[in-house]
């Protein structure tokens, strides 16, 4: 594929992607049936590009930032269930897979057909995440599905390359195949958090965010491809990596977070629209090679969509057999008693199976040849591939709103409670502005007189309180009651902030020497208050989510305090 080539196809893509957005159409799927119906024109030339490309440098970014954006707390609590779908689904749906071919393809060896179900196995949870979000599925969804693509992945290409090297060897031992996936397992961790630690030291002795953003950019293929060097999972690597650094992103700089969400925003964009539009664009070709092929065309379409049909069956028929270990709470997973998924979102989840980049990335790597001869059946095991990863985004995609708005599952209760934990917590940082207001008492004190220090510093505290409180009763009005009463009177005469450091200072304008010494106690009042989200993320009192957008308020705060006059006249 040339320059040009990629150019253009990125340049479609993205304009698809920006109508969809803008008519809140799911852009997977849309892509995928454009770029399908595109691959039909006679001009359009073959779009080819080398798998490893698509491995080492697509999936790493989105691995990355999918684990950015993703609670570790979630994470943990979730382990045992995202464990099941994401090792377990992906193991039974890759034997299954391969029976099915098998026995309909009875020459074909068992560990060619393998290499099939190994490549289907993993769905990919974009497509599901964009209809979820747009649809408000609940977070405990959420978060489940985003949490078995962070790992399925890693359990279908360590599978996949053990069957690759059974098909050379023509023999496989169950030892060697559970030694391989212990050792992908515990180096691909130990290095994406080795990298991730590293990471996370340079970046909080960093004032830059413009090199810390460009660290973070590097960040996911170094761990990607550190840990293939020794044997380990790199899609274990970016996901530890992903999920440390995401974790421990409120104690690096504000600024670093302003910059990198965007480009995150924006990588996401253009790697996403680029793999589903080249996904539509290899079915025509693909098709061709197999009506090259010795076993025709009718037959290779025969094949695949029974395929499809087994693929998609086994993920419902796993998740209702072992419902009954989304129970389990695992040592230390923190996981709240009824935690576990109702049967209507337990459907959802069995229905958004939809395939992606990894099943397209495999596909196309399977290899011509296999020790000296022909590898079995390439082009049949490749369009029944693509069949699947095709067939289920526009079958379950483009279904799965009818199934979310027909069972009724929502995130009412999420809403609910995000507003209340919001509500207690923007009290409790009321709390963390009066001890940073008491650590001025002394100072003020002995410019002032401890008389007028007290009578400003209550007055601040006064303020502060009542608007945290305010606040907390537009979010919760079921705590009006509770905290009506203990609001405070503010009293008329009472000033905001640079009010009373005019008064510390003694003048009666404006003055650079207020303004600095306003804007050092308002990031003193900053910090504090994001302290508190932390403790209270740590602590399970306030989701991620939240915490997030708290943490977003006060970052802007912090820009708006390093933009301000005061700050170009500190540096005069």
């Amino acid at each position: 594929m040339h320059g040009v080539e990629v150019f253009l196809l990125v340049a479609g893509a993205v304009a698809v992607t920006a109508v969809c957005r803008r008519r809140g159409w799911p852009a997977p799927l849309v892509l995928v049936a454009a770029a399908i119906v595109v691959s039909f024109v006679p001009a359009i030339p073959r779009f080819e590009l080398e798998p490893e490309v698509l491995l080492d440098f697509v999936l790493p970014p989105l691995l990355y930032s999918a684990a950015l954006s993703s609670s570790y707390r979630d994470f943990r609590t979730s382990l045992s269930s995202i464990t099941r779908l994401g090792v377990g689904l992906v193991l039974v749906s890759a034997l299954a897979v391969a029976l099915v071919f098998w026995w309909m393809e009875p020459t074909v060896p068992f560990l060619a057909a393998l290499v099939l179900g190994a490549v289907v196995a993993p769905p990919d949870a974009v497509a599901a995440a964009a209809v979820g979000k747009r649809l408000g599925l609940p977070r405990r969804v959420m978060t489940l599905l985003s949490g078995e693509s962070l790992i399925n992945d890693a359990t279908s290409l360590t599978l996949y390359k053990v069957a690759l090297a059974g098909v050379a060897t023509g023999a496989w031992a169950l030892a060697d195949g559970l030694t391989t996936f212990a050792l992908a397992v515990g180096a691909g961790v130990a290095v994406g958090l080795g990298i991730a630690v590293v990471v996370h030291l340079v970046r909080l002795r960093l004032d830059d965010p413009v090199v810390a953003s460009a660290i973070g950019l590097l960040t996911p293929f170094a761990a990607y491809w550190s840990a293939e060097a020794l044997a380990g999972s790199g899609v274990l690597a970016v996901v530890a990596a992903g999920l440390y650094l995401g974790h421990t992103s409120p104690r690096a700089g504000y600024a670093t977070r302003l910059y990198e969400e965007p480009i995150w925003s924006t990588v996401d964009l253009l790697l996403e629209a680029f793999t589903f539009a080249l996904i539509g664009m290899q079915l025509p070709w693909v098709v061709r090679d197999v009506i090259a092929s010795d076993q025709g065309l009718g037959h290779g379409i025969a094949v695949s969509l029974v395929v499809l049909l087994a693929a998609i069956l086994v993920r419902p028929a796993y998740i209702l057999v072992t419902a009954r270990f989304d129970h389990l709470r695992l040592r230390g997973s923190h996981r709240p008693p009824g935690d576990s998924l109702t049967l209507r979102e337990s459907a959802v989840v069995s229905w958004a199976g939809m395939r992606g980049v990894v099943t397209l990335a495999a596909a196309a790597s399977i290899p011509l040849t296999s020790a000296g001869e022909p590898f079995p059946e390439r082009a049949t095991i490749q369009l029944a591939a693509y069949t699947v990863a095709i067939g289920t985004l526009l079958l379950q995609g483009l279904t799965l709103p009818w199934v979310i708005r027909r069972l009724g599952v929502g995130s009412a209760d999420d809403t609910t409670r995000d507003a209340q934990q919001e509500a207690a917590v923007r009290v409790a940082t009321a709390d963390a502005v009066q001890e940073v207001l008491e650590r001025q008492r002394d100072d003020w004190s002995r410019e002032l007189g401890r008389e007028r220090a007290d009578e400003l510093i209550d007055r601040l505290s006064t303020v502060w309180r009542a608007r945290a409180t305010a606040a907390a009763v537009m979010l919760d009005p079921g705590s009006a009651d509770e905290l009506v009463p203990a609001m405070p009177d503010v009293p008329e005469e009472a000033t905001g902030l640079p009010g009373v450091m005019r008064q510390v200072t003694h003048s009666g304008v404006p003055s650079a020497e207020e303004g600095l010494r306003t804007q050092r106690l308002r990031r003193q009042i900053v910090a504090a208050q994001r302290e508190v989200l932390m403790e209270r993320r740590d602590t399970g009192e306030l989701d991620e989510a939240v915490m997030r957008r708290m943490l977003r308020e006060l970052d802007l705060e912090d820009e708006s305090l390093s933009s301000s006059w005061v700050t170009r006249v500190q540096r005069r």
